[in-house]
């Protein structure tokens, strides 16, 4: 264990090893924004390599300041997943039907796609590679999968929620 915290530390010089990071980060938000962006989401492409490559930037300041200081790398996390939080708040909305019925409310899934896209973009960061190219693929799979299976489970509403 001590082995795999001690490799996620950066040398501010090691360009080679801050450049892949940072790279990667930007790939796995463009892998998910494009999943997003073919689907016609409002948060697609740029959205998402922007958060991830923004929260992948955070954790890598941290990471190279040196010390290993695991405090300022927690807080750092916990900064993004908040800030995100906000990010993703703003993508959803809340439409009223015309009907009068309940409203319906959008973008849960996008919102939840940035969060975790931010995530990821922590974790490539960190210099967890396997982790985040994993992550991504369960992400897309999620996204392109789950809705089709959802077809398939019955609905039960309670109306008088």
């Amino acid at each position: 264990m001590a082995t795999l915290v001690n490799s996620i530390w950066l040398d501010p010089g090691d360009w080679l090893n801050l450049s892949f990071r940072l790279f990667l980060a930007m790939l796995i938000g463009g892998a998910i924004g494009l999943n997003r962006q073919i689907t016609g989401k409002a948060a697609g492409l740029r959205t998402h390599m922007l958060v991830s490559l923004g929260a992948a930037l955070f954790v890598i300041v941290t990471l190279t300041d040196g010390s290993t200081n695991s405090d300022a790398l927690s807080r750092a996390v916990q900064g993004v997943a908040t800030g995100v939080g906000f990010l993703g708040a703003g993508e959803i909305i809340q439409l009223s039907r015309l009907s009068g019925g309940k409203p319906k409310v959008k973008g849960l899934t996008s919102a939840a796609s940035i969060w975790t896209t931010a995530a990821l973009g922590m974790v490539a960061a960190c210099g967890l590679w396997q982790v985040a190219i994993l992550g991504t693929l369960l992400v897309l799979l999620i996204l392109s999968g789950a809705k089709s299976l959802e077809r398939f489970i019955p609905l039960w509403r309670d109306d008088d929620d």
